[in-house]
């Protein structure tokens, strides 16, 4: 049986969301959410941080929502409804769903993304992100639906739709790992492992925002700091080399302010350095001319021309 639950403010959302695993949250779980990850899932979900509310970019998704649906409708002839209750199934308590549409009658459900343009490579050949794909698995599971659809605006120029039948042994992966996930690091509150993530990395700096001045015994952790020299021994290996190969392009470079060698680009200019704020400063002191203490450096960049192929 199918619960479709009804909030009436955004909190109310939002703690009813906590307690359950979303769409975005099952693609994070299985690593596949490049804007978040198990940890930062955690966190939100045990309450150390705050669930996330969107931001800019979401929110130019949720406005232009209304225009991809249209578009898919225009492009498929099919009607597309809004759902504006949240829905849990019996089957996967731990699971809830807000799905953007349903499609009026067929048993199916529609997905709407906008992406940006920078993400043009991942929808070649008939192909889209493996979030997307996650996402829509999870709402297959809750909803019970046969099929769903993806539809997506790639950097407001490009709109394409897809179809994503039922897989039973898909969705039992996905609900799997869903429940696993809870009960393994959520309901004891036991953190999952860590990764270098920045939706990891901003967590936990979220959690522990303030120092209090004491000093803990890191026993246990012998492997991690051996493991961590290595690592920084090998980028400091790898470091040099780049530098060396570097060098060796400088030299052919000379007094030159770039070169080109194929698809590679290669620059050499002049830059400021000043690390003042030079407006304030003349403001503040009109009778001094800062160009005589002002000093530049030579910056290096390689950069290497995109090909269609790419």
């Amino acid at each position: 049986m199918i619960q479709r639950i009804r909030t009436d403010s955004k909190e109310e959302w939002l703690a009813l969301r906590r307690k359950h695993i979303g769409g975005t949250d099952a693609a994070a779980i299985v690593g596949l959410n490049a804007f978040s990850s198990p940890f930062a899932v955690w966190a939100e979900k045990t309450g150390q941080v705050p669930e996330f509310e969107g931001n800019l970019r979401t929110e130019v998704g949720t406005y232009l929502e209304d225009f991809v649906a249209g578009k898919f409708e225009e492009a498929t002839g099919k009607a597309a409804r809004r759902c504006r209750l949240s829905l849990v199934n019996d089957a996967y308590p731990f699971a809830i769903a807000n799905v953007d549409r349903l499609i009026v009658g067929e048993d199916a459900g529609l997905e709407i993304k906008t992406a940006s343009a920078l993400n043009m490579k991942a929808f070649r050949g008939g192909e889209y992100p493996d979030s997307y794909y996650v996402q829509c698995v999870h709402y297959l599971a809750v909803t019970g639906r046969a099929k769903w659809y993806l539809a997506v605006l790639i950097g407001n120029s490009e709109f394409k739709f897809f179809e994503i039948g039922r897989d039973e042994a898909e969705i039992a992966a996905l609900m799997e790992a869903e429940k696993n996930f809870r009960d393994r690091y959520v309901i004891p509150r036991i953190p999952p492992p860590v990764d270098g993530s920045a939706a990891t990395t901003a967590a936990i700096k979220q959690i522990f925002g303030e120092p209090d001045g004491e000093r803990v015994d890191l026993s246990g952790l012998e492997d991690v700091f051996a493991q961590r020299k290595l690592l920084s021994g090998q980028i400091k290996q790898l470091k040099e080399q780049i530098d060396g190969l570097d060098n060796q392009i400088k030299l052919q470079l000379g007094n030159a302010a770039g070169g080109s060698c194929g698809n590679w680009s290669v620059s050499w200019r002049l830059q400021g350095t000043a690390g003042l704020d030079r407006e304030r400063f003349r403001a503040e002191h009109p009778e001094i001319d800062l160009g005589s203490y002002a000093t530049q450096a030579r910056v290096f960049r390689v950069t290497e021309k995109k090909t269609k192929q790419d």
